[in-house]
């Protein structure tokens, strides 16, 4: 297998790695560094479950290769939280129920945060776009979209 270094910023911490040329953002996020938060669920980049910050832009993990952040921010859901303390989205969600099974929650999140860094104040219509690829198996769609309004508000102070 060939091999290549890699430097690269995950969750603000700085890593120097030998990746496969081959190997997946996602693989080695959740398999080398067991950061498992990032979801794998239909290896196609169609439930966007595996959705990670690259550089602030919301990127599906599972669609492109580790090396193509090479010297790059990477921002995951266990880099969301600050040590113990909830990030508003991640606040908004477990206040509002619109996490469901879970199994989604992780890249709505980061897909919502993207969302709100590039705009604090969406509208329901921007907030459902954006939504709108990721695959909720259980319809939690209507709460999701409460929690991350809500969470814009709770973001601009109000």
């Amino acid at each position: 297998m060939i091999t290549k270094d890699l430097s690269i910023t995950i969750n603000g911490k700085q890593y120097r790695l030998s990746v496969g040329a081959r190997t997946l953002l996602v693989d080695l996020l959740r398999n080398d560094l067991e950061l498992t938060g990032t979801k794998v669920a239909c290896d196609s980049g169609s439930c966007l479950a595996c959705t990670v910050l690259v550089d602030g832009k919301a990127v599906k993990s599972c669609s492109i290769l580790a090396l193509q952040v090479d010297g790059r921010s990477v921002l995951t859901i266990e880099g969301l939280a600050n040590g113990d303390k909830l990030h508003p989205i991640q606040e908004s969600f477990v206040k509002n129920h619109g996490l469901a099974c879970g199994y989604c929650t992780p890249g709505v999140i980061m897909s919502a945060k993207a969302l709100l860094d590039e705009n604090p104040s969406p509208t329901e219509d921007e907030v459902r776009h954006v939504i709108s690829d990721h695959l909720c198996r259980c319809g939690a769609y209507p709460k999701i979209v409460k929690s991350v309004l809500e969470a814009a508000e709770i973001m601009r102070g109000e």
